[in-house]
């Protein structure tokens, strides 16, 4: 007679007992938070890598610009689209360099609004561009322009933000409300304080901006250097905001060397 091999069901079944790659709940515990941190810096890296952007053009604005909205709704998201598609085909996003790498690739917040206008724009161009989601409690969803390999959603916004202004060349602001601010001054105050290099930023729609935020107040109220005027420029047309960027020394690709 044999002795009966012992139940290990209560061991099999333990959460101690999984991978750690493979339990959920030990993922997502506070401890783990630093993890979390990382791996969505990689995996956000991994894809961006393998296409080959070394560079980045951000277009911010605001997400409740539509197409067929009022008048200045829908001028900002047709010139916002005309934008990208310019400097997708004049910037190099559209074709690998022979090091395989692509420069000026589009780079938006992923919805709906200036984000979705610029993603369209650079699909009308034949071009990749980002999509940087970010996970809401109203679910933002991805819009149907963003390279589906290209299209991220983060937990995190630093981290978020930190994909942004990593491989960002130019900024390029059209009209927005609370986050569209949260974005320009958060690069703005990168470049100011020497954190980022210094890169072309620039505002789309002078008379937006100018009555939206009254800059040479703060100059005269001594918040902010005059010299950090110069950290921005306005351009009210898409052909406009690429000359701008090309003057603030962006390299163009070959069709904008050759226009």
């Amino acid at each position: 007679m044999t002795d009966k091999t012992p139940d290990n069901s209560a061991q099999m079944a333990s959460p101690a007992y999984l991978l750690a790659a493979l339990d959920q709940e030990f993922l997502l515990s506070d401890p783990l938070r630093g993890v979390r941190f990382l791996l969505e810096y990689e995996k956000a890296e991994e894809h961006l890598r393998a296409w080959g952007v070394n560079s980045t053009i951000v277009v911010f604005g605001s997400a409740r610009t539509h197409e067929n909205g009022n008048g200045e709704h829908a001028r900002w998201y047709g010139q916002a689209r005309e934008f990208a598609r310019l400097a997708s085909e004049r910037g190099g996003a559209k074709d690998k360099e022979h090091d395989g790498t692509r420069e000026n690739v589009i780079a938006t917040g992923g919805g709906g609004g200036i984000m979705e206008a610029a993603n369209r724009g650079a699909h009308d161009a034949g071009a990749p561009s980002i999509g940087f989601n970010i996970r809401l409690p109203f679910e933002q969803e991805p819009n149907a322009y963003s390279t589906p390999d290209l299209t991220f959603q983060f937990h995190y916004f630093a981290m978020r933000k930190m994909h942004f202004a990593m491989r960002a060349k130019a900024l390029v602001i059209f009209p927005g409300g609370f986050g569209t601010f949260d974005e320009l001054f958060e690069l703005l105050t990168l470049i100011q304080t020497g954190k980022s290099d210094v890169i072309p930023v620039i505002l789309f729609d002078e008379d937006y901006w100018t009555k939206a935020i009254n800059f040479q107040h703060l100059v005269e109220h001594e918040m902010i250097s005059p010299g950090d005027l110069n950290l921005f420029h306005y351009a009210s047309t898409p052909e406009e905001a690429w000359e701008k960027l090309l003057i603030a020394g962006i390299c163009g690709g070959p069709v904008a060397d050759a226009k």
